[in-house]
Parts: C-alpha cells; structure tokens; sequence
C-alpha cells in the first residue's frame, strides 16, 4: 500500500483524494488530507454566522467540462429549476430553526439565473457590457459614439499584447478600457493593468469581446438555442448549492472518508523533506506540537511560493528566487444584513423582496476601495436566516496581507464599508446596520506580476521530483476557477493510476485559448 499525502482541503486537494480512492483498490493506497484550518473548502468554503451564510468570493457552478458538471450531479442533484422568480422556493422555510434537515432536503443544488452588472456613476451597466438601449442612455449619445470609434481603432491597428491593459484595449477599445476595467483591475491586484502580465486575460477573458457579445446577441435573435455556443461570462443560468459552496465540499469530505481517506485539522505544513529527486515526507505543526509524516506520493494545493521555501536548501538559488518573488492579493469580506438597498428593480427579473437581481455588482468607481458586492440572498434565500425582510449582503476587498487595511479592527473595516455604501448610495445616510461580520482571507488570488513571468523555470524544476504533484488554484499559481483545479486533480489522479511521469498534462489545465469565466 502507497501512502499519499495531500496538502490542503479546498477544491483541488478533496477531489484528489475522492478520485484517487474511488477509482482505485482500497488496499492500494492511504490517503490523508492535511489541512491547515478548521475548516473544508478553502476559498470555496461556506462561512456560518449568527443564522446567515457567507460564499466567499461567489462561486458559480458552470463548467464547459463535461467531467466536472457530471461530477457535481453526482454528488448534489439539482432540484427542478427555481429561479430568482419562483415563489415556491422563496415560501419554503430558510436557516432558521425549523428548516429542513440539511443531511437529506438540503443536499441539493439550485438553478439560478446570472445576472452580475457594473456600478459606474450610480448607474447600472451589463457585465459584460451589452449593446442595448439601455446600455447607451445611460452612457450617453456622445460617449457611445467615442466608445464606438475608439473600438473601431483597437480593431484596425492592434496593441502588442505585452500587459493586460493592452489586452483589454484590443477587445474593447480605450474608452470601454478606461470606463469598465481599468479602476476595477487596479483595485483588484493593486497594479495598474500595464504593469500586470496580459496572461491574466488569456486565462480569465479570453474569449470575451465587444466581437463575442454582437455575436452572442445575433445568435440569441437569429439561432438556434440547441446549436448556440457561448462564451462563459454570457451564460444566463447556473447551478449552485442550496447551503453555498462549502455544502459540496463537505459532503466530499464525507464521500472521502466513508472511502477510507484520512483528513487531519488544523495542521500547517512547514517543510518538505526531500532525498535526491524524491519527496520523503513533509513536517507540519498541530496544536502547537510539531510533527513528521512520511509518504510516498504528495499532491500539493498550497501556495507554491509555500511549498518551495518549506523545501529549504535543497532549492536551487534562481528557482527559490522566483518563488520568494511570486505575488497574492488577499482579500475581505464584509458581511452586513440590512432591511433593503437604495438600488432600484428597474429590471423584468422579479425577486423576493424586490430587491435587484444582481449576484455580483462590480464597482468602478475609483473614489471608493470597494470592489464588489455580493447579494447573498440571490445567489440562494437559504443563505439569509430572514430572506424575506432583510437584506444580507458581502462587501469584497483586495488588499495585502499586513498592509493597512489588513490590519484595520473589525469595528473600523465595517465603518468604513458603510461610509463607501452611503456614498455610492446603495443605502441610506442613517440607515441602521443590523448585523456585521468580517473575513480575512490570505494569499487568495495569485497575482500574474514580479517574478510570475519566469514561473516556466521554476515548474520544470518541480516536475524533476516524480511523486509531487501540484494542483490547484494556489498549487500552480494559476487563477484557475473550481473546475480548473478540479481538472488538475483529475489529471494528477489518472497520471498516477497510469504511471504516466510528465506532469503536462496537469500544467496545461486552462493554457487554452476558449474562455471559461470571468472573476
């Protein structure tokens, strides 16, 4: 039997070892999953506070890969196909006590309808920007024109796509650039988009352009909804867990142990000890006790900058360099529940409460550090203990862990995040706060500046050691989505069934050139 040592519980590290057992003997392998918290999911987690349930950063369950959505049903069935206007679902009794039993009625997923719009100038604009009449009031005739021109210019005479602003540009033209990325991707990753590898777009937007929505539009009125093809971010539906994301990931955790897998709590690795070529255990602290564990095979979803310095010496000095050198940006989530928005429905979309639709309302405005809104209440009503009379609602910043903001006190952050929402007008001036809560979370996006451009150097180095395998988002220092680094673990998984010892296949996951969703 080959012991097989997986470095955290998020999406990556949970399919690893499901799919590793499951397809497997159960007297070929032992499986156990250290993870740092105390909690399943990693940044796909589901946070729990006072009744109110918090998604951390939005998690859309859609997929292109056929694998991944079978996989999903196959864990958490979806239920029928309520929407934001079904009155059946919103009559059903919410988190407070009394509800349905989560092990049975609640194991289920969602369908709900994407609707993620910019806010710029207290006015309301479709993300990804449509071409409708709406659209061009709310610009206005003149900047329609400029935006029209300055798009026509990007198409004739194309940027070198040597940073993600000129990435952008060649889709949008500079007038949309400036209008609709340019504050929110500073905001983000705390660079501005010339300074920022146009990797990044290859990854996330690739296939997303002025070009892709005409056509997307044309397509809806003139095709065939059975042959239509669309790029990810113009889907208008997707699934999504009853509880939120961590409720699939912690019925994996129980699927993976009812396999015999292991997870350990609260365990932080610290090194990585190595013999030649070979990975021969990892040393990791529990409760204050520091401890050994030893394997055969090690599958990593932990910060890549992490695991090279817990190698130590045995790093060669340019790859610890690029290491050392790779950037995050951390981020926090202010939660606060209100009685209602001072955002208007102008839509035909209608909703419990009549609040606006929006799962995500992305923030342009540059006056305000706020990056985005999250209304947990329509990514599902189960996510609020009292949907129906009160408003629960996620306020996400990106920051550096450590830097001002970071450091801010609870009491401080929460302030300051209701100063910018009253400033915006989202609430009102003297509108009470009912309840607040925040979350920190470190290392969340890897960002694609620094030392990322000569990040080819340090994977050929890793791939020298034959039973490591890197997977996932902060595993690769990729920004993959869920499925992504689900798809690295179901590689890594059929390389070590196989015997097959090039790892390009894992590396590869996302390198193509279809878009699969945006941030």
């Amino acid at each position: 039997m080959k012991k097989v040592i997986i470095i955290g519980a998020g999406p990556a590290g949970l399919t690893a070892g499901y799919e590793l057992l499951k397809q497997s003997s159960a007297s070929d392998y032992e499986v156990v999953i250290l993870e740092e918290s105390g909690c399943i999911g990693g940044i796909s987690r589901t946070v729990q506070y006072n009744g109110h349930r918090m998604d951390i950063g939005g998690h859309r369950f859609f997929s292109k890969d056929p694998d991944v959505t079978r996989w999903w049903a196959e864990m958490m069935p979806t239920q029928g196909a309520p929407s934001f206007d079904d009155k059946k679902l919103h009559r059903q009794k919410p988190l407070a006590e009394g509800g349905p039993d989560p092990e049975t009625e609640d194991r289920v997923m969602l369908v709900r309808r994407r609707v993620s719009r910019i806010y710029y100038k207290k006015k309301f604009f479709d993300y990804p920007v449509s071409l409708k009449l709406e659209t061009i009031k709310n610009m206005g005739f003149a900047t329609t024109i400029k935006a029209g021109c300055s798009y026509l210019r990007a198409a004739v005479a194309k940027k070198p796509e040597d940073s993600l602003e000129n990435f952008y540009i060649n889709r949008f033209g500079k007038v949309l650039y400036s209008m609709f990325f340019e504050g929110y991707t500073e905001k983000l990753w705390g660079r501005h988009p010339s300074q920022i590898s146009a990797d990044w777009g290859a990854q996330r937007v690739k296939g997303l352009s002025i070009r892709a929505v005409i056509k997307d539009m044309f397509s809806k009125v003139f095709g065939s909804k059975k042959d239509r093809k669309v790029e990810t971010s113009l889907i208008e539906e997707f699934v999504y867990p009853k509880l939120g994301p961590g409720q699939l990931w912690e019925t994996v955790a129980e699927e993976f142990e009812k396999l015999g897998g292991k997870i350990q709590k609260n365990c932080s690795v610290k090194q990585i000890l190595t013999e030649g070529t070979q990975i021969k255990a990892v040393v990791y602290e529990e409760q204050g006790e520091t401890k050994q564990m030893e394997g055969d095979l090690f599958l990593s979803s932990m910060p890549v900058k992490d695991l090279v310095a817990g190698m130590g010496s045995a790093v060669p000095a340019k790859e610890a360099a690029i290491a050392a050198g790779l950037p995050y940006r951390d981020f926090v989530t202010v939660g606060l529940l209100v009685d209602h928005l001072n955002l208007k429905n102008e839509t035909d979309i209608k909703t419990l409460g009549n609040i606006v639709p929006d799962c995500w309302i992305y923030v342009q405005d540059t006056g305000v550090k706020l990056g985005r809104i999250q209304i947990f209440n329509n990514w599902s009503p189960y996510l609020v203990k009292d949907a129906e009379h009160t408003v629960w609602i996620g306020l996400e910043y990106f920051c550096k862990e450590g830097d001002d903001f970071w450091n801010m006190s609870d009491e401080a952050c929460v302030e300051m995040a209701v100063k910018e929402l009253q400033k915006m007008g989202v609430i009102g001036e003297h509108q009470k706060i009912l309840d607040s809560h925040r979350e920190k979370v470190k290392k969340a996006y890897p960002a694609y500046f620094d030392t990322y451009d000569e990040i080819d150097t340090l994977i050929s180095w890793l791939n020298t050691f034959p039973n490591l395998y890197c997977i996932g988002r902060n595993g690769q220092h990729r920004y993959n989505n869920m499925d992504h680094s689900m798809v690295t673990s179901f590689e890594a998984v059929g390389n070590i069934l196989s015997g097959r010892t090039d790892k390009e296949n894992i590396w590869n996951v996302n390198t193509d050139k279809e878009y699969h969703e945006e941030t």
